[in-house]
């Protein structure tokens, strides 16, 4: 398995911001999002291989119960099913952090924390090539957003830079009768720095009270920047 970095940090997003978690970063992603803020691990994969047994020693030598398993995509990652059920029977509470478009096959999830990619996400055709294209086609796949929200304990994080981004959530989710309780659809701004992050939020929480989503932060910038390890 590909990885980009194993690191222990907090937590900076979603139901359990806050929380100290060992991250375990794939590299690796059928996505190429424009606004993407680890390219290292998407649009230039790169990396070490590294065995399932090493990781679970890279992880265990962590004091937390929480694990993270994020990319890139980490559903692409080849191994992805046996790490996760191997950290799950060490007891390990499993994050999986995913855009939604591969369906979860009976992995090992206690929390899928889902983040399908809205139409401000893809890359032009100048930027990306034939990526363009293929992201467009393949960033809302609602048949497997609805085999998470129907198997597992799941929230929809979206990242949103204006109001068209929230009615857009709003639209997808009524076309396909997906059924989530408000307050586990969370929106993020979108951004890498804290001082732009802090004026979005702003205008974030007040769409969060109009429509009754949850507002979610990036505390991990806040406290650390945007870097590698944090």
């Amino acid at each position: 398995m590909l990885i980009s970095e194993i690191f222990h940090s907090i937590q900076g997003e979603g139901s359990l911001a806050g929380v100290p978690s060992v991250f375990i970063r794939s590299s690796g992603c059928n996505l190429r999002c424009v606004w993407c803020d680890t390219p290292y691990a998407s649009w230039n994969p790169t990396g070490t291989e590294m065995t399932v047994d090493e990781i679970l020693e890279a992880v265990t030598v962590f004091p937390t119960k929480h694990v993270v398993l994020t990319g890139g995509e980490p559903m692409v990652a080849k191994g992805i099913h046996d790490l996760a059920y191997k950290l799950q029977e060490l007891g390990k509470h499993i994050t999986i952090e995913t855009a939604g478009t591969i369906a979860p096959n009976g992995i090992a999830c206690d929390l899928a924390s889902l983040s399908p990619k809205l139409a401000h996400s893809t890359p032009s055709p100048e930027l990306a090539g034939a990526w363009s294209a293929r992201h467009e086609r393949d960033r809302w796949q609602p048949e497997v957003i609805r085999a998470w929200l129907d198997h597992y304990d799941c929230q929809m994080k979206f990242v949103v830079r204006e109001h068209n981004d929230v009615l857009e959530i709003i639209d997808l989710l009524e076309k396909e009768q997906l059924s989530i309780p408000a307050h586990q659809i969370l929106l993020m701004p979108e951004g890498i720095e804290s001082t732009a992050l802090r004026h979005a939020a702003q205008q974030v929480a007040e769409w969060c009270k109009q429509y009754g989503f949850r507002f979610t932060p990036r505390l991990h910038i806040d406290l650390y920047g945007n870097t590698m390890g944090t």
